[in-house]
């Protein structure tokens, strides 16, 4: 049998147009989730909860996809990337449908949970489709294509939800996502079959030892910022430990693993992965704490931070357009070096002491080009790097450790946030200086973390062709 990347008939172009449009549609609706954090406010009103509740609205979604996001690769190129896929759209309509509807507070978690398992099932399986709908010398341009949609979804969510939110309400947000999910999925059945990957089965165990691994790795990062709930901390951190460590022993003897560790000894692998995560885990400062100090400090009004937060997701649009033109003049290694140079420089920038709003515009810009090229890059590396039969995986890894270094920014970021206020604070600064000092602190340390990255590709010897 062939490997899941070739297909049973030639592509026809027809194929190829309306295959990616199921691709981009589908995958277009998990960065539009964007949209949901302008209705915080109304959900909080809406179920009478605290503040603090809105956080598993987040948790739920991400926590889900996060930790099923291999599996689901590992599903798709066992049993075919486009039936994955499609169960995918088909989910999500029924997530966003049910999120739409819900009566309480339980039923948007549970279907936030269902949201979850949707963008698993479509992110996971996207870039093999896409990459296997083109020839394999525009596979840099069709990966820059996904990406690009990353970055357009990022940037419209904000505005489009405050429309919706205006005049529908919190439910909004999600139902304007129903349509799109359901022509993903009409489109979808254009999608060429490919062959199945012979002689392999789905390793059960390994992916629930995956799963809950995570799951618990991710639950520990989000109670780290709670000194009160210490012991749980401590019981999710083991927990994680003991899966993660079964979870490695059982990849070893397992047959069919989900992922195989083997790819992880060749150290350029292994630090694009960590690379991925670092600079995830950088960039989100600029989510974390530029909208507090255009409130707080530039006195924006609410129409002019959402402009400014729209500027980053642009940059990583515009990466993914430029990302299949540079790769004719570099290799993919050297664009993610460039990837990784943008996110620092943009960030030290930001953190400069300086960040008036032009400063804060330009570094967010400079921070989304570099993500976005560094995304590419990774895209295109882990394809080439895994074999075509597991593609699956390969995508899955980028998605997977881009959310890990954002969730594991979302604690770490704002630890080092509070560490700095609190010794401005003692110095006997101000409100306003306390956030800033805080805000520089948080920019310089995200800058720092990226400069390694770059140090760390440079040794690998990334600069040359």
């Amino acid at each position: 049998m062939t490997s899941p990347a070739t297909s049973l008939a030639p592509v026809t172009a027809t194929q190829r147009q309306l295959g990616t449009a199921a691709i981009c549609l589908a995958t277009l609706a998990q960065p539009l989730d964007s949209s949901v954090n302008v209705a915080f406010p109304d959900i909080v009103n809406s179920f009478h909860l605290p503040i603090a509740d809105i956080q598993w609205v987040v948790i739920a979604y991400t926590l889900t996809y996060a930790a099923l996001m291999l599996a689901a690769g590992r599903a798709g190129d066992l049993f075919g990337h486009r039936p994955i896929f499609l169960a995918g759209c088909a989910t999500g309509v029924l997530a966003f449908l049910f999120c739409t509807i819900a009566p309480t507070y339980g039923w948007l978690l549970a279907a936030r949970v269902l949201q979850g398992i949707a963008a698993a099932l479509t992110l996971s399986c996207g870039p093999a489709l896409i990459t296997a709908l083109y020839p394999d010398d525009q596979r840099t341009r069709a990966l820059g294509l996904y990406t690009l949609i990353f970055g357009v979804g990022g940037a419209l969510g904000p505005p489009i939800g405050g429309v919706l939110l205006q005049h529908w309400g919190w439910p909004s947000v999600y139902a304007f996502r129903v349509p799109i999910c359901a022509a993903a999925l009409v489109l979808g059945f254009v999608l060429p079959r490919y062959s199945l990957r012979s002689g392999g089965r789905f390793d059960i165990a390994g992916a629930v030892l995956m799963v809950t691994a995570i799951a618990a790795l991710l639950l520990a990062l989000n109670q780290l910022q709670h000194p009160d709930k210490i012991a749980m901390v401590i019981v999710l951190f083991v927990l994680f430990a003991a899966l993660g460590t079964a979870f490695v022993l059982h990849q070893r003897r397992a047959a069919h693993p989900v992922v195989a560790l083997s790819y992880f000894r060749d150290a350029d692998f292994s630090v694009l992965n960590i690379g991925h995560m670092g600079l995830n885990l950088a960039a989100f400062a600029f989510w974390l704490f530029v909208p507090f100090y255009l409130d707080r400090i530039s006195g924006l009004s609410i129409v002019g931070v959402g402009v400014m937060l729209t500027i980053a997701p642009i940059g990583v649009a515009i990466a993914g357009s430029l990302a299949g033109r540079f790769a004719r003049g570099m290799s993919a290694k050297q664009l993610a070096l460039l990837g990784a140079v943008a996110v620092a420089t943009g960030g030290a920038a930001i953190g400069s002491g300086h960040a008036g709003l032009i400063v804060i515009g330009l570094g967010s810009l400079v921070q989304g080009l570099g993500l976005g090229f560094y995304q590419v890059a990774y895209f295109d590396i882990a394809t080439a790097t895994l074999p075509a039969a597991d593609r699956g995986v390969a995508g899955s890894l980028v998605m997977m450790t881009r959310t890990l270094g954002i969730v594991i920014g979302a604690t770490v970021l704002t630890l080092v946030f509070q560490r700095f206020s609190i010794d401005a604070a003692a110095n006997g600064a101000d409100a306003a200086a306390t956030f800033v000092a805080g805000f520089d602190g948080a920019f310089r340390f995200a800058a720092t973390l990226s400069a390694v990255v770059v140090v760390a590709t440079l040794a690998r010897g990334w600069l040359r062709r």
